[in-house]
C-alpha cells in the first residue's frame, strides 16, 4: 500500500469513529420531543442535536488530527495549518430528523489539498455505516458494488430539485424541467438528504441522484463513496468545483440523457452565464 493510500485509510478510520460517536445520541433523540429553530427560513431547520453533534465530532477530529481544518454546517470553518480539511454535516436531513422521518445521516468527509479522499456516512436508524478511502468503498465490512438499470425509463432518480429558493426565482422553465424528469424516469423521489441519497447510489439502491442546492459538507464523503464504489459522480462545475452546489451521480451502466440535459439547462442559468 502506498503512503498516500495508507493516509486515506487512516482518515477513513477517523471519519468513521467521529460519525459513529454521535449516532447513539441521535438515535435516542429521534422521534422524541425537541425544539426546532430555523436558519435562513422555515425550510432550513436546525436543532440542538445538530449543534451538539457537530461540536463533539469537531473535538474528536482535532484530537486525532490536530493541525487539520474543520468545516461544519453549524459551526463554520476553523482553519488549521495542515493539508487535511474535514467537512462535517452532523445531521444531513435535519427536517426529516425533526419530524420523525427515518432518512437522515451523519456525514464526515476528508479532503487532502482540496480533493476529497476519504469519508464516512452513518445512518443511525438503519444501522448502516458507509465508508470509503483510496482502497475502495464499503457498507460495513462488505465492498459496495453499484448495479442498477441501463435505461432512464426504468430508473429510480432521487433529486432535491426544485427547492423553495429555486421556485422563488420565478423562472418559467423550472416546473416544466422537473416535469421532464418525472416523464423520462421510471420513478422520481425527493428524500431530503444528499449524503444518504448518494450512499444509496453507491449501494445500488438508487440508479441516479441529481442535486442543485447542496454544500461541501453534504457531498465530500459521499463523492468519495460513490466514485470508489465504481459509480459516477460529476460536479456541475467539473472536478475543480466539486464543492459547488450541483452534482449528478449514477450507476455505471446508466446513460442519464435526461439528467444531463437538465444539468446543461441549469448551468446555463447560473449567475454569470448567458441564458
Amino acid at each position: 500500500m502506498s503512503e498516500l493510500d495508507a493516509l486515506t485509510v487512516r482518515l477513513r478510520e477517523v471519519a468513521t469513529e467521529a460519525a459513529l460517536a454521535v449516532a447513539p445520541d441521535l438515535l435516542a433523540a429521534f422521534r422524541g420531543a425537541m425544539d426546532v429553530g430555523f436558519k435562513r427560513d422555515e425550510h432550513d431547520p436546525v436543532t440542538v442535536h445538530d449543534r451538539r453533534a457537530e461540536e463533539r465530532i469537531r473535538e474528536l477530529l482535532l484530537k486525532r488530527v490536530p493541525d487539520s481544518t474543520v468545516v461544519g454546517e453549524e459551526g463554520g470553518r476553523r482553519d488549521g495549518t495542515g493539508r487535511i480539511a474535514w467537512y462535517v454535516d452532523p445531521i444531513d436531513g435535519t427536517a426529516n430528523f425533526a419530524r420523525g422521518l427515518a432518512f437522515f445521516c451523519t456525514s464526515v468527509g476528508a479532503a487532502l489539498d482540496g480533493e476529497p479522499v476519504a469519508g464516512a456516512i452513518v445512518d443511525p436508524v438503519a444501522g448502516h455505516v458507509f465508508t470509503a478511502d483510496a482502497t475502495g468503498a464499503c457498507l460495513g465490512d462488505e465492498p459496495l458494488r453499484p448495479s442498477g438499470v441501463r435505461e432512464e425509463a426504468r430508473a429510480l432518480l432521487i433529486t432535491g430539485f426544485p427547492t423553495s429558493r429555486e421556485l422563488a426565482r420565478d423562472d418559467p422553465q423550472t416546473l416544466p424541467r422537473f416535469g421532464e424528469l418525472l416523464a423520462r424516469y421510471g420513478t422520481v423521489r425527493r428524500t431530503g438528504s444528499a449524503a444518504l441519497t448518494l450512499a444509496h447510489v453507491a449501494a445500488g439502491w438508487c440508479d441516479a441522484a441529481l442535486g442543485t442546492s447542496v454544500n461541501a459538507w453534504d457531498i465530500c464523503a459521499a463523492r468519495v463513496l460513490v466514485r470508489r464504489a465504481g459509480a459516477h459522480c460529476t460536479a456541475f462545475a467539473g472536478d475543480g468545483g466539486w464543492d459547488q452546489p450541483g452534482y449528478l451521480a449514477h450507476g455505471p451502466g446508466l446513460e442519464p440523457y435526461a439528467a444531463r440535459e437538465f444539468v446543461d439547462w441549469y448551468v446555463s442559468r447560473l449567475p454569470g452565464r448567458n441564458t
